[in-house]
């Protein structure tokens, strides 16, 4: 006599809500980042995520909605990844470094993410282009407040002017090219690039720490001009 087999029910295990938005939102990553916003659909999604596609719909909405959702996600987790990473309490040389470290390794960690956030944002433009403005709007908030967060550094530009907001956007700008190459060039390690960065803005935002300023010709010969009259 066979011993009696459990009943299957052929309904699969349901997933709490959470658990489920973010198998989706793996998938939609996986397959927006291979096929870009327009050349992927959600029967590729739903089919990469092992759902149904009325469910896609009814967990995150229209291919629109989910793309956003998608670059919300990416965006956030890219700023935790960096904010962690940061060494808040070292020098601006050692903050700056655990930034640039963090923010590579999220890159190199999280290919197909970078790809939906960097590449496929930019293009497309509308709402998506909204979505990356706010990503790198919250990016140079965070590098002007390392950049201002040491008192003991009486050259490093201070909170609430413009300078450390500048020089913000100029790091932020650079690093998603670099990070963008990098994209291209995937068997540079990411310590590597990440040290070429550093060595490029350093060498310029280590003077100013130092209390060296470069100045345009025009400026040099009026300071020239003064030094003369002092002696």
């Amino acid at each position: 006599m066979h011993a009696e087999q459990p009943v299957r029910s052929g309904r699969a295990k349901r997933l709490p809500r959470a658990v489920r938005e973010r198998q989706i939102m793996d998938a939609a990553v996986d397959v927006f980042s291979r096929l870009g916003f327009h050349a992927a659909s959600m029967d590729e999604i739903s089919e990469v995520a092992g759902i149904s596609k009325p469910m896609l719909y009814a967990y995150l909405g229209s291919k629109e909605e989910l793309f956003a959702t998608c670059i919300r996600r990416e965006a956030t987790r890219m700023m935790d990844a960096i904010a962690q990473g940061v060494e808040a309490e070292e020098p601006p040389d050692v903050q700056l470094w655990s930034g640039l470290r963090a923010f590579f390794g999220f890159v190199g960690a999280n290919r197909a993410g970078w790809q939906v956030l960097h590449r496929q944002a930019s293009s497309q433009g509308g709402p998506f282009a909204a979505e990356l403005a706010d990503m790198r709007g919250r990016a140079i908030s965070l590098v002007a407040a390392l950049l201002v967060h040491s008192s003991d550094f009486a050259n490093v530009p201070r909170a609430g002017g413009k300078e450390a907001e500048s020089l913000a956007a100029a790091l932020v700008g650079a690093g998603e090219s670099l990070a963008d190459w990098w994209l291209d060039n995937p068997e540079e390690p990411a310590g590597v690039v990440a040290a070429r960065l550093m060595n490029l803005v350093w060498m310029g935002f280590g003077d100013l720490v130092a209390g060296d300023v470069w100045h345009p010709p025009s400026r040099r010969t009026e300071q020239a001009e003064q030094v003369a009259e002092d002696a």
